[in-house]
């Protein structure tokens, strides 16, 4: 069984009591730490003075809890009053609500000994130690040599950390992190167009800079302030220019030639890779249940699978999604009130994540969640009584929610009226998700999460049914004239809310967020749908043609958001008569 690394959330604020020590148990090996540590960055930062949901873990072992000036601890971390040496940091880890109870993060520990066992001998690295030594200087300063093309509030496509060190007897830049962790002189690699964030930390305590050849504005050099003590540190951001490879070095007197010299290679955008070959993660939305009918209320099971799977995001472009059951959405489930619910949830032994499910449709804690957390391989049941009929949003409710949510783990449950809904032709299911990649819109091969556009509430992508071409290409609508249509419609986000529009068409019958309990509106062109939320729309089909579900925010078509019904039939002259040929538009 691989190893599992678990979510975000250790924020190291606050912890009672103490084990073993852990000497034996930490080797000199961090390269799993850092695996483990990937999974923490939804929260948390390994770079000095980079404070996110949880302050910067640069440096925390041996550090004071609650140390680190102007971050918003809790109560109970500003009263701890102690050390963050291993022995603490391991309990923590182990089961934060059971060493703290009542603190207020939502996260279940690391249950495997080797992992915090790494993670530890990660924090303890060179990095971390170097950024401990310099209390005075806690944050990283900004160079002043901007690149003008970088603009405020950027979100870097290429991050790099390097130190400077003593190596062979000579200075040196010292890669930290990633697949440059401790090499000397890293050749640093980007895309043109790349947004690259380079840190410098002093390792040694003389001072230095770093200057990238060419990579100013008008092609001059770019230059970083001087770190002058050891432990201070400085972060220069600029767009990588032409092609090719450029040294980068530091330019005070005679350390270039003693040593601080290494190669930025600068490659063209990649050419684009086949996703043939790629799962096809995206649901069907014909792919519903049937009507319940008029059967008085049953037991119903429901079982749910959490699987991690690379996907086809795009053409050419591919994406490492959490799903339920594999695919985005999950499954559709049906259910009518008064329906007993047996939900079984099975997280996927490959799993390296815990996962649960929160259902809109529950009356109780959690919506289930705060009982059905699950580890890999385990399963877990809840069962819930359906008291309010209506269209409910239902997706994973573990830390970090939105990161769950944005990839890819949201559905939806329909819990019928007494007699269930009025026949119709034809019911399909869409919903509507966001997706946080590093690199923009459109770069192809596999693409990974960034934490920080999450924050940022900056998607590069917006999908129907968890991809581009989902709705146009893998699985268009088909309907016919004459032909009435309901759309179960949802926003899973987790952050944006829809304007959700038929282009060509008028919904006949709309019941706003999903209350099946009112009377429909009627004649309604575009509804508002919030993340979270649901609708419910029919129309009946009197035009044959190419019909357009967008999302009336239309910027976000042009990043993916965008499905087709093909309705086939007679044309129907008295209702619309076009003088000329058909010609390109805008949608």
């Amino acid at each position: 069984m691989p190893r599992r690394y678990h979510p975000a959330g250790m924020a190291l604020g606050f912890v009672i009591g103490s084990v073993l020590p852990l000497s034996a148990a930490i080797g000199d090996d961090t390269v799993d730490g850092a695996k483990v540590f990937k999974k923490c960055e939804a929260c948390h930062s390994a770079d000095p003075g980079v404070n996110k949901i949880g302050p910067s873990l640069a440096g925390v072992v041996g550090r004071k809890a609650g140390s680190i000036a102007g971050f918003n601890y809790s109560t109970a971390m500003q009263n701890a009053n102690m050390i963050w040496d291993p022995e603490h940091l391991d309990t923590f880890l182990s089961g934060p609500n059971k060493a703290v109870p009542g603190t207020r993060m939502n996260f279940f520990g690391l249950s495997q000994p080797e992992d915090r066992a790494a993670v530890i001998n990660f924090l303890k690295g060179p990095a971390a130690a170097t950024a401990a030594a310099a209390p005075a200087q806690p944050a990283a300063s900004i160079a002043a040599a901007a690149d003008p093309t970088v603009p405020a509030g950027y979100i870097p496509d290429v991050k790099y950390t390097l130190r400077s060190g003593i190596a062979e007897g000579r200075m040196v830049y010292i890669g930290f992190g990633g697949t440059i962790d401790g090499v000397v002189n890293p050749q640093l690699k980007a895309a043109a167009g790349d947004v690259i964030q380079i840190t410098l930390i002093n390792g040694e305590g003389a001072a230095h800079n770093i200057v990238f050849e060419k990579q100013g504005p008008k092609g001059v050099d770019l230059t970083s302030e001087n770190v002058r003590e050891k432990g201070s540190s400085t972060i220069i951001a600029f767009r990588a220019k032409a092609t090719g490879v450029v040294s980068y070095f530091c330019s005070l007197p005679g350390h270039r030639l003693a040593g601080m010299e290494g190669k930025f290679a600068i490659a063209a955008k990649p050419e684009a890779t086949s996703a043939a070959e790629s799962r096809d993660i995206s649901m069907d939305p014909a792919k519903t249940p049937p009507p319940i009918g008029n059967r008085p209320p049953t037991t119903v099971r429901v079982d749910l699978e959490t699987v991690e799977v690379d996907g086809q995001l795009a053409d050419g472009t591919t994406y490492h999604y959490w799903t339920f059951n594999g695919t985005v959405p999950g499954p559709m489930l049906r259910v009518r009130v008064g329906d007993l619910v047996q939900v079984f949830i099975k997280n996927d032994p490959d799993s390296t994540m815990v996962h649960s499910v929160d259902f809109h449709a529950v009356t109780g804690p959690g919506g289930g969640a705060t009982y059905l957390q699950v580890e890999p391989g385990q399963t877990k049941q809840l069962d819930f009584k359906a008291l309010v009929p209506g269209l409910y949003v239902y997706h994973c409710a573990t830390a970090m929610v939105a990161h769950h949510i944005a990839n890819g783990m949201y559905g939806m449950i329909l819990v019928e009226p007494e007699g269930g809904l009025p026949p119709v032709d034809h019911e399909f299911y869409v919903m509507q998700g966001e997706i946080y990649t590093s690199a923009s819109f459109g770069q192809r091969g596999s693409q990974e999460f960034s934490v920080d556009k999450l924050l940022a509430e900056r998607p590069e992508y917006f999908v129907f049914n968890g991809a581009v071409g989902a709705l146009t290409k893998q699985h268009m609508l088909h309907a016919k004239v004459g032909e009435t249509v309901r759309l179960f419609m949802g926003v899973g986000g987790p952050n944006f809310t829809s304007s959700f529009h038929v282009i060509g068409e008028i919904f006949d019958r709309v019941y706003p967020w999903a209350d099946v309990q009112s009377p429909p509106l009627r004649g309604v062109q575009t509804v508002s749908v919030p993340p979270g939320g649901a609708v419910i729309a029919e129309f009946k089909l009197q035009v044959p043609g190419r019909y357009l579900l967008v999302d009336h925010a239309l910027s976000r078509l042009e990043k993916g958001l965008l499905g087709f019904i093909m309705v086939d039939g007679p044309k129907a002259p008295e209702t619309y008569k076009p003088y000329s040929e058909a010609t390109a538009s805008g949608h």
